[in-house]
């Protein structure tokens, strides 16, 4: 059964997508056959690979609603070994529709069932909000993952994730477990890269990768042209930093 890893932050601009798409294509760089859930309404992970979520016929949309499955949606990348669920316009209307459907919370759980036999891992790519979809993807996943930018508002709001988390641990997931948290957009020798890394210890206390992610322009630029940083910029700081991350988790779940 797949490993299904949520990558969550209410903040905007924190490297969330980023850390999908780039960790998606680092465990299938390492072998593994990952999933890539987009959940966010913005779509930027589907046209961050490349493709044109605006004249999409069916997206992930469309299974949530019940119209459709996985095996009507799923497209591959460039990637061997990775797929993607891609969204679409639509996945702005599912905050509001999925509020009469029963199980609102556990829509998305039960719709990966039929697929989880078939990865590795599944990635979810979070909306930057604590509204329906995301407390879904939190129903349906074992594990979080948090980035965090090195900046100085990066941590406000970080309590307001967490109880988020706790809420649904008590409440619809009771397996739930923070991974840990991911400090992204690193400056080294900026001193506040440095105090937010530390201040993120009262916050997670032993659950901080300790693979970084730094600020360089080609993860930036990537998404612009459908590549992940891999294929982009495969010699990059960037590339390293996820290649790193991909092998810690993987090592992660080895111990």
């Amino acid at each position: 059964m797949a490993k299904v890893i949520a990558i969550v932050n209410q903040k905007g601009g924190v490297g969330k997508t980023t850390t999908a798409i780039n960790l998606s294509a680092g465990l299938a760089e390492a072998g593994k056959f990952i999933l890539l859930l987009d959940l966010d309404p913005q779509a930027n992970a589907s046209s961050g690979l490349g493709i044109d979520h605006k004249n999409l016929d069916k997206s992930l949309y469309d299974v949530l609603m019940g119209g459709s499955t996985f095996r009507d949606i799923v497209m591959a990348t460039n990637h061997i070994g990775f797929r993607i669920a891609p969204s679409s316009l639509n996945m702005a209307g599912a905050n509001v529709e999925l509020i009469n459907i029963p199980e609102r919370e556990n829509v998305l759980r039960n719709s990966i069932i039929e697929i989880r036999g078939f990865y590795d891992y599944i990635i979810i790519d979070c909306p930057p909000s604590l509204g329906i979809l995301t407390v879904n993807a939190l129903s349906a996943s074992d594990e979080v993952i948090i980035p965090v930018q090195a900046e100085y508002f990066a941590l406000e709001g970080l309590s307001q994730l967490w109880s988020t988390i706790e809420l649904v641990k008590t409440h619809l997931n009771p397996d739930l477990n923070v991974k840990g948290a991911l400090l992204t957009m690193f400056e080294p020798k900026q001193k506040l890269s440095q105090a937010v890394f530390h201040e993120l210890y009262h916050y997670f206390p032993g659950k901080i990768f300790r693979s970084v992610i730094p600020r360089i322009i080609s993860l930036a630029e990537a998404p612009s042209h459908g590549k992940t940083i891999f294929h982009y910029d495969p010699g990059s700081r960037g590339a390293r930093s996820y290649e790193r991350l991909s092998r810690e988790i993987l090592s992660l779940e080895e111990s």
